[in-house]
């Protein structure tokens, strides 16, 4: 995978190729590039489908342990993050948004209208 194709995986620190995809913009944690694991297998390129894949290359004789570990899960592009208990993970991470002239106890708006 060139660089160029790299740098098109994210879109403003999201996944835009994934529905729902949550956004990691604020949240201190980093988009990572793809990576190809010990396998010689292209991990968070969402395509999927690689040559050296046991997925592609599957037998009678294939143990599906082989495809256990964290050597299988990009730690950004994967599709747990669009589960709920992830999503409140990344919103707890997320520094709350200011406004100007608010303050956080106060209704200084109060009387005024």
């Amino acid at each position: 995978m060139t660089k160029e194709n790299k740098e098109k995986v994210t879109i403003n620190e999201t996944m835009p190729h994934q529905i729902n995809a949550p956004s990691f913009e604020g949240t201190g944690i980093k988009m990572e590039a793809p990576f190809t694991n010990e396998h010689g297998v292209v991990i968070g390129d969402s395509l999927y489908a690689s040559e050296n894949s046991p997925l592609e290359n599957w037998s009678k004789e294939t143990d599906p342990a082989i495809m256990s570990g964290d050597q299988w899960v990009h730690p950004t592009n994967d599709i747990g993050w669009n589960t709920a208990e992830n999503r409140e993970l990344l919103e707890s991470k997320r520094k709350p948004k200011s406004y100007p002239f608010m303050h956080p106890s106060k209704d200084v708006s109060h009387g005024s209208d």
